[in-house]
């Protein structure tokens, strides 16, 4: 046996230069889980105070002390085989100090398969369950000794900090488990427990309070957007209404005209029977506002807009005995507009059979209802079967000013009355 320069323990991974050394940290932790290894105890010594350091992490918190940063690695002319020989020790010292003699018999051990010890399943399985890895949890219930849940939970409070914590422990194969003495009174390890529970509790309240932050920032957004929205909706139901009332108040001008222009022809009418001569003045101020209106009129179907508007003044005179027809042939047809507008991918609300009973009493069998959909954009196919409007001719555009002029005609008194 040889080529170990150092002991390890196996409680808390500290590297010790001698046997001495290890039962000199027997006696301080009561550790008593030694190993040869092959590891060097590094000797760095700071050029600044020749302090030495045994470790990285000594030095790194001497620089972090001091500020001094440069050290000088003399581990090579420290460093020395371990003696493989037990120290002589007499019987009344190996009875007084039982963990110094464990450490010297453990470097006897080095050239021994190692294995993962065994452990309670059991008790495993339920710390697994309690969120702690299976190599921290294997590792407790083997330097408990497989005393108990709590046991280990203790074991793992009072080792939490150590460096390697979550690895997986090995023995010697032919190593025999003892149940550990507790190193706390029953007292301290309630205690214990229960700082345990506090740190879990306290740490679950901070969890739910970020998490609580977090959803309130969810919340405030979310309600930023919807208010965004809700403005942009507002606005453009506004421009909406704004469009619709401009339209009717347009409707409603061109309606007051045709009427005060009636009445000058009636005016008119009646002084010829009476025999009266015209009014000169009169009749020389209305004809050039009717000529305007006559040479205007022919200009404006050249929109949609203007088309559908005469297609269902057009429609409502041909009809005006039965208002209540009219009516219904309006709103049918805002349906089949609406439907397309808001539901344009969907071929069932863009395809009408012209044949159809319910189609024909309410829109079809009315002069006027298939050429409004015309203007909207449907065609007739199958031979005329059916009315289709093909989803790369769908105009929201067209299908919006449809629904402002249907919507006007369907409130607007003045509509088509003349």
């Amino acid at each position: 046996m040889g080529g170990g320069v150092s002991l390890k323990c196996g409680d808390c991974g500290a590297l010790l230069r001698s046997v001495e050394e290890a039962q000199e940290h027997a006696e301080l932790t009561s550790h008593s889980n030694f190993s040869e290894s092959t590891e060097a105890v590094l000797n760095l010594v700071c050029t600044a105070c020749s302090k030495p350091c045994r470790s990285k992490t000594e030095s790194d918190l001497h620089t972090k002390r001091t500020g001094h940063t440069e050290f000088v690695d003399r581990t090579s002319e420290v460093v020395k085989p371990i003696s493989l020989e037990p120290p002589k020790v007499d019987a009344t010292a190996s009875s007084e100090n039982p963990s110094a003699a464990a450490a010297a018999a453990a470097s006897t051990d080095q050239n021994e398969d190692m294995v993962v010890p065994e452990v309670d399943k059991k008790l495993l399985e339920e710390l697994e369950n309690m969120g702690f890895s299976t190599a921290r949890a294997t590792r407790a219930l083997h330097y408990s000794g497989n005393a108990g849940l709590e046991a280990a939970v203790s074991w793992i409070v009072e080792h939490e900090n150590d460096p390697d914590i979550d690895q997986m422990p090995l023995v010697p194969a032919n190593t025999k488990i003892e149940a550990a003495k507790p190193s706390l009174t029953p007292e301290e390890l309630k205690a214990k427990q229960q700082e345990l529970r506090e740190r879990a509790r306290k740490k679950k309240e901070e969890e739910e309070k970020r998490m609580e932050r977090e959803r309130e920032k969810e919340r405030i957004r979310i309600g930023k957007e919807l208010l965004e929205a809700k403005k942009i909706e507002e606005e453009n139901e506004r421009k909406r209404v704004l469009a619709l009332r401009k339209a009717e108040k347009e409707e409603e001008k061109r309606a007051r005209e045709k009427i005060k222009q009636k009445l000058e022809e009636d005016k008119a009418e009646r002084r010829r029977r009476l025999g009266l001569p015209p009014e000169e003045p009169s009749a020389a101020k209305p004809s050039p506002v009717v000529e305007e209106k006559k040479s205007y009129v022919p200009i404006r179907p050249a929109t949609k807009a203007e088309q559908m508007r005469e297609c269902l003044r057009s429609l409502k005179q041909n009809h005006k005995e039965d208002d209540a027809r009219v009516k219904r042939a309006f709103q049918t047809l805002l349906t089949y507009v609406g439907n397309v507008a808001r539901n344009p991918d969907e071929e069932k609300f863009r395809k009408i059979r012209l044949t159809n009973q319910s189609f024909q009493e309410r829109v079809g069998s009315l002069k006027g209802g298939v050429e409004f959909l015309e203007i909207c954009g449907f065609e007739k196919i199958d031979g005329g079967e059916f009315l289709f409007l093909p989803r790369d001719k769908v105009e929201m555009a067209v299908l919006n000013s449809a629904g402002s002029e249907l919507d006007s005609a369907i409130k607007n008194p003045f509509f088509g009355v003349l």
